[in-house]
């Protein structure tokens, strides 16, 4: 909301992602994951330059589940029957969450084959 102050929007930022926990299985996967992620850097200790490079690749994707599960939490609710174009919408904002997590899949790999030749 416009004119809020600033304690109050974090507020309403933590609530959405306590909603996605909640009720979102994909989220949750992709929080799994990315919990994985941190082990394995913990476990093997990269650069600054892989923590950030795997970073942004998990923020990414847990990024765009959020726009995709909002964008059908919103659409469910404006136009509950299916409909060709809300089909659409959502299709796409899956295919946003598709490709984040191909890019992510692209950077752990190479992580993967930087940290085995070295």
């Amino acid at each position: 909301m416009k004119g809020q102050p600033f304690i109050k929007r974090v507020g309403f930022a933590l609530h959405g992602l306590q909603l996605a926990v909640r009720r979102e299985g994909s989220f949750r996967i992709h929080l799994l994951a990315a919990a994985l992620v941190l082990l394995v850097l913990l476990a093997t200790r990269p650069g600054p330059l892989w923590w950030a490079l795997l970073t942004l690749a998990v923020g990414l994707v847990l990024v765009a589940e959020l726009v995709n599960s909002a964008l059908e939490a919103l659409s469910d609710h404006v136009h509950p029957e299916e409909h060709p174009e809300i089909g659409a919408a959502k299709d796409i904002a899956a295919g946003a969450v598709l490709v984040a997590s191909g890019i992510a899949v692209v950077v752990g790999l190479a992580y993967a084959l930087d940290w085995l030749a070295g």
